[in-house]
């Protein structure tokens, strides 16, 4: 029986509210360690301060507790023992033992899904065919049966002879002679010698080695001779050969049977290549099946103005040729055409969804700005994805600085799959979707989680495969396959990114009755893509409304063990080890209302009054509370819910089931979801978020999301190899921690990041007494100066430096945050800040300034910097409202705030009890469960305290609620003052990033008047008049620093001709949507005001 002050393993924070809440000197409890593997964690109470005392194994498996120099140390064969002893006065302990804190009663364990109780034993799953590459020297791993255990026993001493029989009774008629003489020498001689070998524990069989190579010599020259004839003729064939691909130059080798065997099978799988292309070409004819396998033209009809007069055009995107064509009508002839590198940037207007403005450069070298206004935002969406997907196709950069990537969730309900399924991948159905246009366009990474799956890895990779190749021509590369139980994730990735992924990792989490059955838990993958880390959790979580504790529990046991990603980052949990996590699955949290109200939620679902639903969304409501997924993102909800249907429909949902205990509710919920957290200033944008309508064999549907990720290339040093690089320093100044804690010890830093050699720590800081229970940690000028490996700016602006603050006592970590070196001007001190977090919860936050160093050189433009976004000003600041697009630290800062790093006074936060807004649905052009238009709101109704944030980044307030949910009252009153009516507040938000930032000076970026959004009284006309009729804003976090190339001057462009009332018709023509004046929801947070910049986000 473990005794009640074990509390196993616990987190750090947990045991300090434990000893805190008994409020005795000489309270204690004991823990795991989270340093050191097989070690416990003693905690004793004393005067309010927690004191952490290691107890430490040695070989014979004895503990001690590791004590002050000139203490004796005592060894105990049992924990029960060591405490016992330490129940006594004086034994080296800052006050002996008296009261254990008993371990608190635990929810109780899961309980099988209702569709499938009583099946608590893992499914049985069809063999895999996995290929065996092991050679002949291999075999002797497979295990032996008994009989031959016995019979080998007793033929042993004469096992020579035994094999010689057996060779003179097989017909060697066809045998060479000298492979003959050869066998019959290894039997005679050699034999003997290896078995010395396999006696001695050895793994090699160097006589039989020599023998295969001798064998083999003359067939391992025909294979090299042969293959790269069949290589040639597989390239002849392939239809989805990528231009810059080359074949690989061809090193021989020694025919040893390991080589021997690899070439053999690469023959093999070249010859199934080869049979399955010729197949695929002759039966789709011999013009179509190349021009398939590509992104075919597509036309948009738009409307543009010359000399004022309005006029419906042709705009024509051929991805493969790189050009845009424009014509007057569909069938008439090309008026002129632009070559992709003539095509200098898109700039989406806020105000107008549907509005585009192309910049193209004539041939005369100047700069021709290009207005279009598209029948639809979606159809604006496509145009913008194939117009980056042809800079991408024929960019001069041999690696992307950008990839899309499709996350699906689906909780199949233990039943197969329909037939088709190729809505999920093409994101279709309702929510936020994708438009035809952008059907052509492969993700370049698929990652498919499924729970309650009822198939075998093999028959569900076939079926995935062939879905994707119906609709892209293209034959995807499994990347990773990890089931655990009934819940798997499979990544599948285009076969030109097969080689820039590498140290692929997969892991699972058990989380079912008792964390021991894999009913319930989580299957990761891991993958560096280049030189960006991924990774991606899909989870099924406990089941049933009131479960909602438990849930939280299973999150935090898989955010604590799923070991995926670098092993050198130990002290971090997964949400810090990946530049993006993903994490879907059926989470199971519930819509929170009383079971009376069931046909209530099913008539505000079919009247798409979902905000009033998600008001009582348990994840929501939890995200808010920073109980789970603390900082992590999910996009607008804007799709009916996922469970529970009555399976064949969508029509209907089945949210009564009679047991014997008595009625079962599963009211409509959102179970099925996708959230992601990136590095702080790294582009990600959502731009899809939505559910299928036509995948109905289980009670749930199908979830699909896509994003634009940054990624970033392994960066070669302009130097050579070799030269060391002495240019670049990363010093940190004046920096101190804030912490949460009880604990009585001194603390250091560690900084971990994959710019540096291996991880530098500092020495021990000064503690100082904090407000209301926590503790500053003050490392002054002590921190050490950090040396990356490269300091040229092209790469060490996309860098991360990765923060982790320990106790000297314990080496266990009490708060991890990201600093992002993407800064806005180097050799300068700017203020730097994270929020700390350890095992999921808030523990404290990190400020501070920085100064880099590097060598010269500046950024090149990234490819998401092509689309960008600006604002019209006749709009006013008032009138940039988006649920997406926001100043995701504003929503830390009260209002008033000033940046201020040197003190470390408790700043104000919104209150708790905040209320939140319900607004009302509207029909949006951007998503698929529309039906008609709805007539355009007064302006001021359309006001949105949101799109006031656009000041230059401030240092957040590190103690206010979670700013994914709730607009703080501070917000809200800016809004207020701006318009003089209370604002409409959408009670959801994309989240928000919450994570390290760099802020610039106070003065820097900021009008002289001070902060616009602060609800200033408005300039002069005078001074209205100075400003130009348009205004591009920054929401793309690549162009947050002074590195960037700046944008042309204002005065450059020429100037724009005075709107006529035709055109200003033409563009109020469309009807409005709720959010007219705003970035599209899967659009980046708002940035300065000052210049265009790309579309990614400011996390």
């Amino acid at each position: 029986m473990v005794p009640c002050w074990n509390h196993g393993n616990i987190t750090r924070s947990k045991a300090e509210e434990l000893l805190s809440r008994t409020g005795k000197d000489g309270s204690f409890l004991v823990r795991a360690s989270e340093s050191i593997s097989r070690a416990y964690a003693l905690c004793v109470l004393y005067r309010n301060c927690v004191y952490t005392y290691r107890i430490l194994p040695n070989e014979d498996d004895k503990f001690t507790v590791q004590a002050s120099e000139g203490v004796p140390m005592r060894f105990f064969t049992k924990l029960d023992q060591l405490i016992e002893f330490y129940k006594k006065e004086n034994m080296g302990l800052v006050t002996h033992l008296q009261y254990p804190v008993p371990l608190e009663e635990e929810e109780a364990g899961d309980e099988p899904e209702e569709e499938t109780e009583g099946v608590l034993s893992p499914p049985e799953l069809p063999p895999r065919n996995i290929p065996l590459f092991a050679g002949p020297c291999e075999t002797k791993d497979i295990p032996l049966s008994s009989e031959n255990v016995r019979a080998t026993e007793v033929s042993k001493p004469s096992l020579s002879e035994t094999l010689f029989q057996r060779l003179q009774s097989m017909d060697t008629s066809g045998l060479p002679e000298e492979h003959l003489k050869a066998i019959q020498d290894y039997l005679s001689t050699q034999l003997a010698l290896d078995s010395d070998f396999v006696k001695t524990g050895s793994s090699s069989l160097p006589h039989l080695k020599k023998l295969t190579t001798l064998l083999c010599k003359e067939l391992y020259g025909e294979v090299l001779r042969t293959l790269p004839s069949l290589e040639s003729l597989q390239r002849l064939f392939d239809q989805q050969l990528s231009p810059g691909l080359r074949p690989r130059p061809q090193v021989p080798g020694e025919a040893n049977p390991v080589n021997m065997v690899a070439k053999l099978s690469q023959l093999t799988s070249l010859l199934s290549s080869i049979e399955d292309k010729v197949k695929a070409l002759l039966h789709e004819g011999a013009e179509s099946p190349h021009r398939r396998s590509l992104i075919p033209p597509v036309t948009f009809e738009v409307k543009s103005e010359s000399l004022g007069i309005p006029q419906k055009l042709q705009l024509k995107v051929d991805v493969e040729s790189g050009k845009l064509i424009m014509k007057k009508g569909k069938d008439g002839s090309e008026d002129k055409f632009y070559p992709h590198n003539k095509i200098l940037q898109l700039i989406k207007s806020q105000k107008f969804l549907n509005k585009l403005v192309i910049l193209v450069e004539t041939e005369k070298e100047k700069t021709l700005r290009k207005e279009y206004v598209f029948a639809d935002s979606k159809k604006r969406e496509g145009f913008c994805q194939l117009l980056q997907q042809m800079k991408n196709k024929h960019s001069e950069q041999p690696e992307p600085d950008m990839i899309t990537i499709f996350i699906g969730t689906w909780n199949m309900g233990n039943a197969p799959p329909p037939k088709k399924i190729t809505s999920w991948f093409l994101s279709k159905g309702q929510g936020k979707t994708r438009d035809d246009s952008a059907d052509y366009i492969p993700h370049d990474i698929y990652v498919i989680g499924t729970q309650e799956d009822p198939l075998g890895e093999k028959e569900w990779l076939e079926i995935l495969k062939h879905s994707l190749q119906e609709i892209t021509s293209m034959t995807f590369k499994t990347i990773a396959i990890h089931t655990l139980w009934n819940i798997r994730i499979v990544v599948l990735a285009k076969p030109e990114h097969e080689n820039r992924i590498s140290h692929i990792c997969t892991d699972n989490v058990k989380t079912g009755i008792a964390n021991t059955l894999g009913n319930k838990g989580a299957v990761g993958v891991s993958f560096m893509f280049n030189g960006t880390s991924l990774g991606f959790v899909n989870s099924h979580l406990t089941s049933g409304s009131e479960k909602k504790l438990r849930r939280n529990q299973n999150y935090m046991s898989i955010l604590r063990f799923l070991a995926l990603g670098d092993k050198k980052l130990s002290p971090f949990n997964i949400t810090h080890r990946f530049t993006h996590l993903f994490w879907l699955g059926d989470l199971n949290y519930r819509v929170e209302l009383p079971t009376w109200e069931a046909e209530t939620i099913v008539q505000k679902i079919k009247q798409q009054q979902y905000a009033d639903l998600l008001s009582h969304d348990q994840l929501l409501m939890e995200r808010k509370e920073q109980k789970v997924f603390l900082h992590f993102e999910e996009e607008e909800i804007t799709f009916a819910p996922t469970y529970r249907f009555e399976r064949l429909t969508r029509d209907k949902y089945a949210y009564t089931k009679q047991k014997a205990t008595g009625m079962k509710y599963n009211l409509p919920s959102w179970c099925d979801r996708v959230l992601w957290k990136s590095y702080p200033l790294v582009h990600v944008v959502c731009q899809s978020y939505g559910s299928t309508s036509d995948i109905m064999t289980s009670d749930h549907s199908p979830v699909f999301a896509t994003f634009e990720a940054g990624v970033t290339s392994q960066f070669v040093s302009k130097n050579g190899p070799g030269t060391v690089d002495s240019q670049g320093q990363i010093e940190f100044l004046r920096c101190f921690a804030t912490l949460k804690t009880k604990s009585q010890t001194k603390f250091y830093l560690e900084f971990h990041s994959s710019c540096l050699e291996s991880f530098v720590k500092s020495q021990e800081g000064e503690n100082e007494e904090g407000s209301e229970g926590e503790l500053v940690v003050k490392f002054g000028e002590t921190l050490p100066k950090l040396k990356p490996i490269i300091s040229d700016p092209e790469y060490l602006l996309d860098q991360h430096i990765l923060i982790s603050i320990k106790s000297s006592d314990s080496d266990e970590s009490y708060g991890e945050g990201c600093i992002a070196l993407r800064l806005e001007a180097t050799e300068t001190q700017l203020p730097i800040y994270t929020p700390l977090t350890h095992h999921g919860e808030m523990t404290g936050h990190f400020r501070g300034e920085i100064k880099l160093q590097t060598s010269q050189g500046k950024m090149r433009e990234k490819l998401y910097d092509f689309v960008k976004t600006e604002r019209d000003e006749s709009s006013g600041p008032k009138s940039l409202k988006s649920l997406t697009s926001h100043d995701p630290m504003k929503q830390w800062e009260p209002a008033n705030r000033s940046c201020d790093v040197g003190k470390n006074s408790a700043e104000p936060s919104p209150p708790e009890d905040a209320q939140l807004t319900k607004p009302e649905m509207f029909e949006n052009p951007l998503y698929g469960s529309v039906s008609s238009f709805p007539k355009p709101l007064p302006r001021k109704e359309q006001e949105s305290p949101k799109m006031l944030r656009k000041e230059a980044l401030p240092c957040p307030d590190p103690g206010i609620v979670s700013p994914s949910i709730l607009l703080p009252k501070a917000q809200e009153a800016e809004g207020n003052k701006g318009t003089g009516k209370p604002t409409p507040t959408p009670f959801l938000s994309p989240t928000p990033r919450l994570r390290s930032f760099t802020c610039s000076s106070s003065a820097e970026g900021r009008p002289a008047g001070g902060d616009k959004s602060q609800g200033k009284a408005k300039a002069p006309a005078s001074l209205h008049a100075q400003v130009p009729a348009k205004r591009p804003i920054k929401p793309s976090r690549s162009e947050l620093s002074s590195q960037a190339p700046p944008p042309p001057p204002l005065a450059q462009r020429p100037p724009l001709p005075v709107k006529s009332p035709a055109v200003l018709h033409l563009q109020h023509s469309k009807g409005r949507d709720y959010r007219e004046n705003a970035e599209l929801p899967h659009h980046g947070k708002h940035r300065p005001e000052d210049a265009p910049l790309g579309r990614a986000a400011m996390q």
